[in-house]
């Protein structure tokens, strides 16, 4: 009787498994090839899959679709969005120099970048201005995707994709909004956190990790401030890096044939 009723939980777990790797949000995931794809195979067709899914070994696709090419189709919204990020990536490396994440020094710091450094309001602005726009272009290249369908099969898994650098580019706004740390900032940082203290079960526990503390002071500075420079724009970087190979690897940019 007990082995029967292991051999039933097995199969149950076999079925589950089956159905789990037959399921087309599974497939879009994981690429032909794949270790974790239904059916997978120790062959020599399957070993040149992992060749040719590698992004470090298959960065450029082999032919490009004509109507890709075209300035009129993609308007270049998804490149320029990573324009925007390599000029704030520099500009912000920049700004970095002269700013120091204190609540005592943060606002003196970018006022005298603005009018002691040299060039200093020029990069400011610059940076500013990127931020704006990248929000927009990408916001308008996920709109050109929806437009033309480029988010079906078997492109469903890079649109989550491009959901989360959606939300990553808000929230890298988002935080740099904070570091003058004026009264504009104190009140944007004081409503953020206060509408994550309403997430159900664990709001508490997450307004409390970004202030540093009970209230708003220097810990809250300097925690946005690493979000700001260091995790948001790392998590970005990996993000974009698989959005990009599974675009080469789904078969190009999608449009009418």
């Amino acid at each position: 009787m007990q082995g029967s009723g292991k051999s039933k939980i097995s199969e149950k777990l076999a079925d589950l498994t089956d159905s789990v790797q037959g399921s087309q949000a599974w497939n879009s995931i994981f690429r032909p090839g794949s270790i974790f794809r239904k059916g997978y195979s120790d062959s020599p067709r399957n070993r040149s899959y992992v060749i040719m899914n590698s992004v470090l070994y298959h960065l450029h696709p082999v032919k490009v679709k004509r109507h890709a090419v075209k300035v009129s189709y993609t308007l270049c919204l998804g490149g320029l969005s990573f324009f925007l990020f390599i000029m704030l990536t520099v500009t912000g490396i920049f700004l970095m120099f002269f700013y120091r994440p204190t609540a005592a020094q943060a606002w003196d710091d970018i006022y005298a970048l603005q009018t002691s450094v040299t060039f200093g309001l020029l990069v400011r602005n610059i940076h500013r201005w990127a931020a704006h726009l990248m929000v927009l272009s990408v916001f308008l290249h996920m709109a050109r995707v929806f437009y033309h369908g480029a988010y079906k099969a078997p492109r469903e898994f890079n649109w989550v994709i491009g959901v989360v650098l959606l939300t990553l580019t808000l929230l890298l706004s988002f935080t740099g909004y904070l570091l003058p740390w004026d009264q504009l900032a104190l009140w944007a940082v004081t409503v953020g956190t206060n509408m994550m203290g309403y997430t159900p079960v664990f709001g508490s526990q997450v307004r409390f990790v970004l202030l540093g503390g009970a209230e708003i002071g220097s810990n809250t500075l300097l925690r946005w401030y690493v979000l700001h420079v260091l995790f948001f724009p790392f998590i970005t970087v990996i993000f974009m890096a698989i959005h990009f190979w599974r675009v080469r690897k789904d078969g190009g940019i999608s449009g009418p044939l």
